[in-house]
C-alpha cells in the first residue's frame, strides 16, 4: 500500500506543519484540487472566503500586522493572480509577512497562452522577497518551508508560490522539514560591537537627541527596549505613521508623529536636534520632505535590519545593522543617564501652538459641521484608548492616526508606503481575526470604502465584529485638499454622489445608522461599541474639512502649514 499523497494534500499538510490555522482565499479552476483536499482539513485549517482576491491579501496583511504571524492567501490562476498584485506591493513596502499561493495551468501548458495562464513569477518577482513556480508535487513541502522562512525572517515581506495544476494532482511522499537556513541569505546579521559603541558615544555626547521609532520596532517587538533607552538618556521619542503604538501616547517622552501631517514638535525639531536616532524606518519622502534640507545640523544614526536602507535617502554618520530589539538591548548598558529638560521644553512649546492653532479647531469645534478629528478623538476615548485602529487611505487615515491614542503595542494597521485605497475594510476583518479579544475600529472615507465594499459579504458570512466609522464628506477629500491648496480650487473629479451606506450595510446584515449632527455623535459611538457584532456609523462630515498641520510635498520638513493661509514660525520656540 502506497504512502503517497497528492500534491494538493501535501500543500495543506505543509501549511499546517508551519503553524497556519487560517487562510484567506477564493477558489477557481486551477486551484480546485487544493480546495477539494481542504474539504478534509477544515477542523485544522480555517478558510476565510473573501469576495475579491485583493481583499484576501489585505485581510492577510491585517491578520499578520496585529498577530505577528504570517498571513496566508490561496487563489487561482490568471485574473486571480493579477488581482493580488496590489496586496503584494503593499506588503513589500510595509514589510508585512505574507505567503500567497496561486494556482497555475498544468506544466505541459505553460507558455501556450492557455486559459487563465499568466506569468505569475515574472509579474511578481519585483514586488516579493521570493517568487517560485512549483511544477512537481515532491517540491511542495520544500517550497512551503522555504517560503515561510523567507517571508517572516529578517525584514519580513511577501512570497509567492505559483502551483501548477499537475503538481497538485500528482502523488508524492510527504515529509515536512522546516527551513532554518538558506545559503547567502542572512536575515539576522551579527551586530558589530564597534558599531554599538560608536552609536552609544554619539548619544552620550549629544545635547539635543531625538529618537524616531519606525515599523521595525513593532516588527521586532522592541517596544520595551525603546522605552528603556529613552528613559535612561531622557530622549524624546517620535514615530513614523507605521511606528505609532510602539510607545504609549501618554508616555512623557513621546512627542508625536513625524511627517507630512505629523506633529509640529517632531518636524521642527528634526532640523534643530544634534543627533537623530532612526530605528526601524527608511526615511520615506513623507517623513523627510526635501532631503537637501533634512537634519543638516545633526549627526544621523540609523538602526535597521536591512542594510540597503543605509544612506539610500539620508546620509548617515553611524549605523547598526541588525534586529532593532537586539540593537537597543546592546546599546542600553553603554548609554549614560542624562537629562535634557531645556530640549524637551521646546517640544512642549510647539505643542502649545499646535493645540491652539490646529487641535482646538479640529477636535473641539464650537459650532458648524462635524470634523474628522473630533470623531476620531471621541471614538478612541470611548474605547479607553485600547482599540486597534485600522484605516483606509486619505484624510480619514491622517485624522484618525493623529487623534487616536495608543496604550498597547500593535494597535495600528494602515497602508503606509503604497497608500492603498480600499485597504482598510479587508484589513480590519483580518485584524479582528488576528486579535479576536480586542476592539477593532475601522476608519474610512466614502471613496476608499467603495473600492472593496464587497468585503461586507465576508463580515456577513463570518460575523466579524468590526466597528466601521465612515467619515463621509461626499468628496475624495485628500485630493480635494490638494486641489484647493495647490491647484486653484479646481475640484476635478473629486465630488462624489454616494449611495445610502446604511441601507447597503443593512443588506449585509450589519447594523448601521446615520450621524448627521454633533449632538448625535456620542450616543451613536456608544451604541456602536455596545453592540455585539459589526456596526457602521455613517458620519456626516464637513466637505471643506482639511487635515493640518501639513508640510507641502517637496518642502523642508519644518515648513509647516497651520491652515490654508498661515505657516508656523520656528522662531516661536527659540
Amino acid at each position: 500500500m502506497s504512502n503517497k499523497i497528492t500534491g494538493a494534500e501535501a500543500l495543506i499538510k505543509s501549511l499546517i506543519a508551519e503553524g497556519v490555522d487560517r487562510v484567506f482565499g477564493y477558489p477557481g479552476g486551477a486551484i480546485i484540487p487544493v480546495y477539494d483536499k481542504l474539504y478534509d482539513y477544515t477542523s485544522q485549517l480555517k478558510h476565510i472566503l473573501v469576495r475579491h482576491e485583493q481583499g484576501a491579501t489585505h485581510a492577510a496583511q491585517g491578520y499578520a500586522r496585529v498577530s505577528g504571524r504570517t498571513g496566508v492567501v490561496i487563489v487561482t490562476s490568471g485574473p486571480a493572480a493579477t488581482n493580488v498584485i496590489t496586496g503584494l506591493s503593499d506588503a513589500l513596502m510595509d514589510s508585512t509577512p505574507m505567503v500567497v499561493i496561486t494556482g497555475q495551468v498544468a506544466s505541459s501548458f505553460l507558455g501556450s497562452d492557455a486559459f487563465q495562464e499568466t506569468d505569475v513569477v515574472g509579474i511578481t518577482q519585483p514586488i516579493t522577497k521570493w517568487a517560485y513556480q512549483i511544477r512537481r508535487p515532491e517540491d511542495i513541502s520544500w517550497a512551503v518551508a522555504r517560503a515561510f522562512y523567507i517571508a517572516q525572517s529578517g525584514r519580513p515581506g511577501p512570497v509567492v508560490l505559483d502551483l501548477a495544476k499537475d503538481a497538485q494532482t500528482g502523488l508524492t511522499e510527504w515529509v515536512h522539514k522546516k527551513c532554518t537556513y538558506i545559503r547567502s541569505y542572512i536575515p539576522y546579521p551579527r551586530i558589530k560591537a564597534e558599531d554599538v559603541q560608536a552609536v552609544a558615544k554619539l548619544i552620550n555626547e549629544s545635547q539635543r537627541p531625538m529618537l524616531i521609532s519606525g515599523h521595525g520596532v513593532m516588527i521586532s517587538g522592541a517596544e520595551k527596549e525603546l522605552a528603556n533607552l529613552a528613559e535612561k538618556a531622557d530622549i524624546p521619542v517620535t514615530s513614523t505613521l507605521l511606528g505609532l503604538s510602539t510607545i504609549p501616547s501618554a508616555h512623557p517622552l513621546y512627542k508625536g508623529m513625524l511627517g507630512m501631517h505629523g506633529n509640529i514638535g517632531p518636524n521642527v525639531n528634526t532640523n534643530r536636534c544634534d543627533l537623530l536616532i532612526a530605528v526601524g524606518m527608511r526615511f520615506d519622502d513623507r517623513v523627510t520632505g526635501d532631503t537637501t534640507k533634512y537634519a543638516r545640523q545633526a549627526k544621523i544614526v540609523h538602526i535597521d535590519i536591512d542594510s540597503s536602507e543605509f544612506d539610500k535617502n539620508i546620509k548617515t554618520d553611524a549605523t547598526i545593522h541588525g534586529d532593532a530589539r537586539e540593537a537597543l538591548s546592546l546599546l542600553l548598558p553603554l548609554v549614560k543617564e542624562a537629562k535634557h529638560n531645556e530640549w524637551l521644553e521646546t517640544f512642549a512649546r510647539c505643542d502649545e501652538v499646535e493645540q491652539e492653532k490646529v487641535v482646538k479647531r479640529e477636535v473641539f469645534p464650537e459650532s458648524g459641521p462635524m470634523n474628522m478629528g473630533e470623531v476620531a478623538y471621541k471614538v478612541s476615548k470611548a474605547t479607553g484608548d485600547r482599540a486597534i485602529l485600522v484605516t483606509d487611505v486619505g484624510q480619514n487615515q491622517m485624522f484618525s492616526s493623529r487623534y487616536f491614542r495608543y496604550t498597547e503595542p500593535r494597535s495600528i494597521v494602515t497602508s503606509g508606503g503604497l497608500g492603498t485605497m480600499g485597504f482598510g475594510l479587508p484589513a480590519a476583518i483580518g485584524a479582528k481575526m488576528g486579535a479576536p479579544d480586542r476592539t477593532v475600529c475601522f476608519f474610512t472615507g466614502d471613496g476608499g470604502l467603495q473600492m472593496t465594499i464587497q468585503e461586507l459579504g465576508t463580515i456577513l458570512e463570518y460575523g466579524t465584529d468590526v466597528k466601521i466609522i465612515l467619515l463621509n464628506n461626499n468628496f475624495l477629500g485628500n485630493v480635494r485638499q490638494w486641489q484647493l491648496l495647490f491647484f486653484n480650487g479646481r475640484f476635478s473629479q473629486t465630488p462624489m454622489i454616494n449611495p445610502d451606506f446604511v441601507q447597503i450595510a443593512n443588506a449585509y446584515g450589519i447594523k448601521a445608522e446615520n450621524v448627521e449632527t454633533r449632538e448625535q455623535l456620542d450616543g451613536a459611538i456608544q451604541r456602536m461599541l455596545d453592540h455585539n457584532g459589526a456596526y457602521l456609523l455613517n458620519v456626516n462630515i464637513d466637505p471643506t474639512d482639511m487635515i493640518f498641520p501639513m508640510t507641502p510635498a517637496g518642502a523642508a520638513v519644518d515648513t509647516i502649514m497651520l491652515n490654508a493661509s498661515e505657516k508656523f514660525d520656528p522662531q516661536q520656540i527659540k
